[in-house]
C-alpha cells in the first residue's frame, strides 16, 4: 500500500484537513504515532502506533469522517500517555466502557466454557455452587473491584465445615478473577492471597473409594451375577472389570465399536476423558461377553419401548 511515513526523527502535525479529505489509499504519517490508512475503497480511519509492553500494535480511533483531524492528535496523545505508564490503551478503553459485576463475567465465562467441559456434573455443579454461595456474598460488585476480603466473606461460612466444596469454590472465583484479568478489567488476582487469610483445611481425613483387593474380585463379580440387576447391567459390570474402563465408557457403548474378528474394542475419542481414540484387545472369552452383553442391552431396550407403548 503507498502513501508516505516520516522517516529519520518524526515530524509533528504533517498533515492537513485538506490532505485527510483528499490523499490516495496508503498509510499517512503525521507524525506523533498518528497515521491516516486510507483504503482502496476510499475509507478513512485514524490508527495510532504504540509499543505496549515490548509489542507494537495499532489502535484504531474511529472513521476520518467521523473524527477530525484536531480529536485524531489528541486521542493519539492520550493512548500515548497511557502507554508510557505501561498501560495498555485498550484495556483502559475497556475500563472506562464499563467493567462487569463479578456475577456478569461468571456468566460470561460460564457461557463461553461449558462445550469444552466434559463432565456433566461439573458443569452444573460450577454454576450451582456460584449462585448457591457467591453471587449472594458479592455477586453485585464490580469484578474489577473484589478484593481478598470479598472472597473471604463468601467463603467463611462453608470453610469449615464443607471444606471440599469451599476449595472447589474458591478456585472458581480464581479462574473467573483470570478471565477479567485477561480482557482488561484488573491487573491482580486477590483468591491467590486467600489461603493465607484462613484456617488450614486438614486434608488427611479425605475418604476416598477404596479400592479392592484382587483376590476378592471374584466374589464380588458373583455376587453381582446373583443379585437383581438386569443381565445387561451384569454383563456390564463384568466387561469394565474386565478392561478397566470407565463405567460412562462401558455403559454407551455400541455395538459398531466391536471389531469380534479382530478382538479389537474401538473407542472413538468422542467418548474418551481424554477426547482420543482408545483401542483395546478383547480376549477370546471376552468377544462371547460383548455379544451377551449387547443381546442384553437390545432386550432391556425393546422391554422399555414396548412399556412406553403401553
Amino acid at each position: 500500500m503507498s502513501g508516505y511515513k516520516p522517516a529519520g526523527r518524526h515530524q509533528e502535525r504533517k498533515l492537513t484537513a485538506a490532505a485527510v479529505r483528499n490523499l490516495g489509499p496508503g498509510l499517512h504519517g503525521d507524525g506523533g504515532n498518528l497515521y491516516l490508512r486510507v483504503d482502496p475503497s476510499g475509507a478513512r480511519r485514524w490508527i495510532v502506533r504504540l509499543m505496549v509492553q515490548g509489542k507494537r500494535c495499532d489502535h484504531g480511533l474511529g472513521s476520518a469522517s467521523l473524527v477530525s483531524l484536531a480529536e485524531a492528535r489528541e486521542a493519539a496523545l492520550q493512548h500515548r500517555k497511557i502507554a508510557r505508564a505501561g498501560d495498555n490503551p485498550l484495556a483502559e478503553k475497556r475500563r472506562s466502557q464499563g467493567v462487569p459485576t463479578f456475577k456478569k463475567a461468571a456468566l460470561l465465562f460460564h457461557e463461553q466454557n461449558e462445550s469444552n467441559w466434559r463432565n456433566d456434573k461439573h458443569r452444573k455443579q460450577w454454576l450451582s455452587t456460584m449462585e448457591a454461595y457467591v453471587f449472594p456474598a458479592m455477586g453485585s460488585k464490580s469484578v474489577g473491584k473484589i478484593e481478598s476480603a470479598d472472597i473471604i466473606a463468601a467463603l467463611d461460612p462453608i470453610w469449615g465445615s464443607k471444606p471440599e466444596t469451599a476449595r472447589r469454590i474458591k478456585q472458581r472465583i480464581g479462574i473467573v478473577l483470570k478471565w477479567a484479568i485477561a480482557r482488561g478489567y484488573r491487573t491482580d488476582n486477590p483468591a491467590d492471597a486467600v489461603q493465607q487469610g484462613m484456617a488450614r483445611h486438614d486434608r488427611s481425613n479425605v475418604k476416598r473409594m477404596k479400592s479392592l483387593p484382587f483376590r476378592e474380585v471374584k466374589n464380588a463379580v458373583d455376587k453381582v451375577k446373583e443379585s437383581s440387576a438386569s443381565d445387561a447391567t451384569k454383563l456390564a459390570f463384568e466387561l469394565l472389570i474386565h478392561t478397566a474402563c470407565r463405567s460412562n465408557e462401558v455403559r454407551k457403548a455400541e455395538w459398531k465399536e466391536f471389531d469380534l474378528r479382530n478382538r479389537l474394542w474401538e473407542i472413538p475419542g468422542i467418548r474418551m476423558k481424554g477426547k482420543k481414540d482408545h483401542t483395546i484387545p478383547l480376549g477370546s472369552g471376552l468377544i462371547g461377553h460383548s455379544q451377551k452383553m449387547t443381546v442384553a442391552a437390545r432386550a432391556t431396550a425393546e422391554k422399555k419401548t414396548v412399556g412406553q407403548r403401553s
